[in-house]
C-alpha cells in the first residue's frame, strides 16, 4: 500500500485550508513587521 499524504492532496480534499494558510501567512508577516519596529506607526 502506498499512502500519499501530501499537502496538495489535503488541499484538494479541503479547499478551505488554502484560505486558512493564506490568512495565517499574512498574519505572521504582519507580526514580523511589528516586531522589527516597522509599520505605519514607525517614525522619528
Amino acid at each position: 500500500m502506498s499512502q500519499t499524504n501530501t499537502i496538495g492532496d489535503k488541499l484538494a480534499k479541503h479547499p478551505q485550508l488554502l484560505g486558512v494558510l493564506c490568512t495565517l501567512s499574512v498574519l505572521v508577516m504582519q507580526f514580523g513587521t511589528v516586531l522589527a519596529g516597522g509599520g505605519a506607526n514607525g517614525g522619528p
